[in-house]
């Protein structure tokens, strides 16, 4: 059985066949597609045909911020967009993808939520926590692991990481879960930029002689909205050493 709510949209032609059906029937009112009656019931039809397609494109199409196109700029006003953190050139899909994380976006001080803005935003990051060295809990001469193929913990039952922030490998040195000084070291965190920021040009987005094929740049947007984000006490240390290129921003070229 059919839904009874699916919408469906008239043409044009839809509404000459409804209006000529209205009309008076005789030898004055002729049907006949040539004649001068009909010409004149098309003309005044297909309008509504236009009218119907563009309502519903409101209803299908510009009411779900995920594929919405000539209503993004009312979407983006009604939320606060454009983020003053992309100040880079966005594509169409950027920008959508902006809309939906800032209407769906929840507050976490997880590292899972801070990999997952990045990811939003086409980062791979891994992060890295410290914290003071603390008798009880702590060793002399056993603040490194070395990794032995398997997934390591440590006494807090979180796993082992290396200095990117990934999980120790085989034969591979941890990094150094604590280190000696203040204890104002435990209100600093490291994130690992894993992949550079690239964004290739597009056609109907790009303007040729203008923009170039590729753009390469730092991770301005990332750093922007994790610093917003983050817990306000802390502070955070952007690490670029294990950059590598990969990270198409914009899609395949």
């Amino acid at each position: 059985m059919p839904d009874r709510d699916k919408h469906i949209t008239r043409s044009g032609d839809d509404y000459v066949s409804a209006l000529s059906q209205l009309l008076p029937h005789g030898i004055s009112w002729p049907r006949t597609v040539d004649s001068v009656l009909m010409k004149l019931v098309n003309g005044l039809s297909q309008i509504w045909g236009v009218v119907e397609n563009a309502a519903s494109l409101l209803l299908e199409v510009e009411s779900d911020p995920r594929i919405t196109a000539s209503l993004l700029p009312e979407w983006e006003r009604a939320f606060g967009l454009p983020d003053p953190c992309l100040s880079e050139p966005l594509t169409i899909g950027d920008r959508r993808t902006a809309l939906i994380m800032r209407m769906t976006l929840l507050g976490e001080q997880s590292r899972e939520f801070f990999i997952r803005i990045a990811a939003e935003i086409g980062y791979v990051i891994t992060i890295t926590e410290y914290r003071p060295f603390m008798v009880g809990i702590d060793r002399v001469g056993d603040n490194r692991t070395i990794g032995d193929g398997g997934l390591m913990f440590n006494n807090f039952h979180k796993p082992i990481l290396n200095e990117m922030g990934s999980p120790v490998g085989l034969w591979e040195y941890s990094e150094y879960p604590y280190i000696f000084g203040a204890d104002t070291n435990r209100f600093y965190w490291k994130v690992h930029v894993r992949n550079a920021r690239l964004t290739w040009f597009r056609m109907a987005a790009g303007q040729t002689g203008i923009d170039p094929h590729l753009r390469i740049g730092i991770a301005s947007d990332l750093e922007c909205l994790l610093q917003r984000y983050k817990p306000a006490h802390t502070e955070i240390i952007f690490d670029y050493s294990g950059l590598a290129a990969g990270g198409d921003k914009a899609g395949t070229p």
